[in-house]
């Protein structure tokens, strides 16, 4: 049986954790805040927006990039986050995740609606370079969730979880995408937040079948974790898989502050 144990427990809304210098950040977007995992296993908060979703990562210098709204902030010395990138010029709609490539060009994605309650519509794919320019690179993904790029920069994948697929596009210099192709069909799989390993496969977060799954390009499944709860979004760090997880009762749910969620760790 696969042990799992729990990092952090009682969040209301855990997402996008990310593994950076040696230590695991997580994101709550209930509680408006980025948490970084102390040695002594507390959670400190590191961050502080104002938005829902909360979104993060870090650039190649080192600083943390956050999504707030149709704003992309960067956390400065003092903890506090100060303006990167202005996102309304691409859409009125807040942005959701947020992944960063090699040359330091910032990718972040936006559902195309209003959730929950909106219509269903096609999103898109923005790019952030580094002088702070924001423009759109991609559109017509469905429901665009978790992101990630390839361990040699060259590739961004997007996880269309209303299309149950792994999207995959080139990324140049200047981080415009093209080649846009089918990286994985999933089935019945539902991806959220997904990371790439060390061989190529990815492993994606599955909030309404509550597991993790890891599939090779073209979609064989080479492995899964199963959980209590919906998981959200996950990343590696070493040898351990973290896994933002939650019980969700769906978009409309009343219980979104609940503080139900943990985050947990599976040794791989």
């Amino acid at each position: 049986m696969t042990e799992i144990r729990v990092v952090l427990d009682g969040l209301a809304f855990p997402e996008s954790p990310r593994w950076h210098d040696g230590r695991i950040y997580v994101s709550d977007w209930s509680a408006h805040e980025v948490i970084m995992v102390r040695d002594d296993g507390v959670g400190e908060v590191v961050a502080t927006g104002s938005a829902f979703p909360m979104c993060f990562d870090f650039l190649p210098d080192g600083r943390m990039v956050v999504v707030d709204g149709t704003k992309l902030l960067a956390r400065q010395p003092d903890g506090s986050l100060a303006p990167y990138a202005d996102l309304a010029a691409v859409s009125d709609l807040g942005f959701n995740d947020v992944t960063v490539d090699p040359q330091g060009n910032v990718f972040v994605n936006n559902i195309g609606f209003e959730f929950p309650g909106g219509e269903p519509g096609p999103g898109l794919v923005a790019v952030v370079t580094p002088d702070g320019t924001a423009r759109r690179v991609a559109g017509d993904v469905m429901f665009p969730n978790g992101m990630a790029v390839t361990g040699d920069g060259a590739t961004l994948v997007v996880a269309e979880s209303y299309a149950g697929r792994l999207t995959a596009f080139d990324i140049a210099d200047d981080g415009s995408l093209s080649g846009r192709r089918t990286w994985a069909g999933l089935g019945g799989g539902v991806p959220d937040g997904i990371c790439v390993d060390d061989q190529g496969a990815i492993w994606y977060a599955d909030v309404p079948h509550t597991c993790c799954v890891r599939v090779a390009r073209g979609g064989a499944v080479l492995g899964q974790v199963d959980l209590d709860r919906g998981a959200f979004s996950c990343t590696l760090g070493g040898n351990t898989l973290y896994v933002a997880t939650n019980v969700w009762s769906g978009p409309d749910a009343t219980d979104r502050n609940a503080r139900n969620g943990q985050l947990v760790a599976v040794a791989i």
